[in-house]
C-alpha cells in the first residue's frame, strides 16, 4: 500500500516515478554491458578477436578458451594462491575485528578513547606509505615470496574495527548482563550472544574484505617473485603482457577472477543491505 507521502509526491510531480525507474534501468544496463561483453569476448574464437571488428556475440561459443587458459599458464595455481590469501585474511578479519570492536563498544579501560582515535588515524595513512617499511621488514624476516608475506600485513583492519564497533555499540547491554548473570564467561558471551546478533555487519565485513583482497594487485606484485606464488590479478596481468593479442583468453581469466566474488555476494546479499543500513545509521 502506497504511503500518503508517496501519493502526495506523485500528485506534485506526475511521472517522477517513471523517470526514476528509467534512470535506474539505464544505470543497470550501463553497469551490465561491460560484464556481458567480457563474457562474450571470453567465448570468441581467435579469428573473431583478430578480425578488427567488434563482435557483440560469437557465432560459436568457444568454451575451450577456458581450458586453453589453464593450459598455457598456471592459472589454477594463481587461483589457489588467491583463495589462500583472500580467504585467510577474511577469516582473520571476522575473528579479530569483531573482538576489537566489541572491546571498544562495551568495555571501559584506560585510554579507550585515545586508542580508538589512534586506530582510526591509521585510516589516513595509505598503504603506499607503509609499503616500503613493510617490504624491508619482511625481507629481513625472510617472509617475501611466501603465504605469510601475503597475509600478515592485512590480518587486522581499522575499517573493520570501526564497522564492528559502530554496530555493536547499539547492542543492548541487557543481553550481555544476562549472560554474565547466568555465569557465562566473556568469550562465551561474545560467541553465543554477540556474534549471532552481528550477522549483518559480519556479512558486510566479509564481503568487503574478500573483494578487496581478491582484487589486491600492488602488494602481491611486490611481495612475490616466482610464478608459483603469484595471485590471479598479478598472473592475469603478466599473461596479458606476454600474450597481448589473445584477448579472448584474457577475458576468460577475468571471468574466472569475477566468479568467486559474485558467488560470495549472492550468498551474503540478504545481509548486505541490512548491514550497510544499520552500521551507516549509527
Amino acid at each position: 500500500m502506497a504511503s500518503p507521502e508517496r501519493n502526495r509526491n506523485d500528485r506534485l510531480f506526475p511521472g517522477a516515478r517513471g523517470v526514476g525507474y528509467a534512470v535506474v534501468l539505464v544505470v543497470c544496463v550501463l553497469t551490465v554491458i561491460p560484464l556481458a561483453y567480457m563474457i562474450s569476448l571470453s567465448l570468441q574464437s581467435d579469428g573473431e578477436i583478430l578480425a578488427g571488428n567488434p563482435v557483440l556475440w560469437p557465432a560459436h561459443l568457444h568454451f575451450d578458451n577456458y581450458q586453453r587458459l589453464f593450459d598455457e599458464v598456471p592459472y589454477a595455481r594463481f587461483f589457489v594462491n588467491s583463495v589462500v590469501m583472500a580467504g585467510t585474511i577474511t577469516v582473520a578479519h571476522l575473528v579479530l575485528d569483531p573482538l576489537a570492536g566489541y572491546a571498544f563498544a562495551k568495555f571501559s579501560f584506560p585510554f579507550k578513547r585515545t586508542l580508538f582515535i589512534a586506530v582510526l588515524a591509521t585510516l589516513m595513512v595509505p598503504f603506499f606509505v607503509r609499503m616500503i617499511p613493510v617490504y624491508v621488514l619482511f625481507s629481513q624476516l625472510g617472509w617475501l615470496n611466501s603465504y605469510q608475506g601475503l597475509v600478515v600485513p592485512f590480518l587486522c583492519d581499522a575499517y573493520g574495527i570501526f564497522l564492528m564497533r559502530q554496530f555493536l555499540a547499539a547492542l543492548p547491554d541487557e543481553l550481555i548482563d544476562a549472560g554474565r548473570a547466568d555465569g557465562a564467561g566473556e568469550l562465551r558471551i561474545f560467541v553465543r550472544i554477540v556474534l549471532p546478533q552481528a550477522k549483518p555487519a559480519l556479512a558486510v565485513l566479509a564481503l568487503f574484505t574478500f573483494v578487496f583482497q581478491w582484487n589486491n594487485f600492488l602488494w602481491p606484485l611486490l611481495a612475490t617473485s616466482t610464478t608459483d606464488m603469484r595471485t590471479m590479478p598479478v598472473g592475469l596481468t603478466m599473461f596479458n603482457q606476454e600474450f597481448f593479442t589473445q584477448w579472448n583468453l584474457t577475458a576468460a581469466g577475468a571471468v574466472v577472477l569475477f566468479v568467486p566474488t559474485a558467488v560470495l555476494f549472492f550468498f551474503t546479499q540478504r545481509y548486505l543491505v541490512r548491514g550497510v543500513a544499520l552500521t551507516g545509521l549509527k
